[in-house]
């Protein structure tokens, strides 16, 4: 019997799933609230607001970003575990974020680092078709 990798990705385990994401102090985003950024204002969330979403924990702003999150969990995860979305497409590699770098494209939360001098989503911008290719290969290839 042969599964899509669609149907793959969605059998692993929390476990497996919460150690391929960015989690830092246990939470996805570092606490950010991921629907905020649907309204172009990340917001840090709240912790009588959160949801454990397949092992990975989120915090809201709102008990309504709440309600909207767990409506429809896969529209607001981040891409790619919440990892750098650049460096997912440059190297394949799981690079920290700050999580007030940010693009949405085609309804689908981009996060990217932002230190030192290096804003990473400016030179996404440059190249963002292609990288968003190699971002969902090199994202597959960690998955499996």
């Amino acid at each position: 019997m042969t599964f899509c990798s669609a149907h793959y990705l969605f059998a692993q385990t929390d476990e497996a799933r919460k150690n391929n994401f960015n989690v830092k102090r246990n939470l996805a985003i570092e606490g950010y609230d991921p629907v905020s950024y649907f309204d172009h204002k990340p917001t840090e969330g709240e912790s009588k607001w959160t949801v454990n979403f397949k092992g990975v924990i989120y915090q809201f702003s709102s008990e309504s970003n709440l309600t909207k999150f767990k409506a429809n969990p896969e529209k607001y995860e981040p891409a790619y575990g919440g990892w750098c979305a650049y460096a997912m497409g440059e190297s394949g590699e799981k690079v920290k974020v700050d999580p007030e770098t940010f693009k949405i494209v085609e309804g689908k939360l981009y996060l990217f680092y932002n230190f030192w001098g290096n804003n990473t989503l400016v030179d996404w911008n440059k190249s963002e078709k292609t990288l968003r290719v190699k971002a969902e290969q090199n994202w597959k290839k960690i998955l499996h």
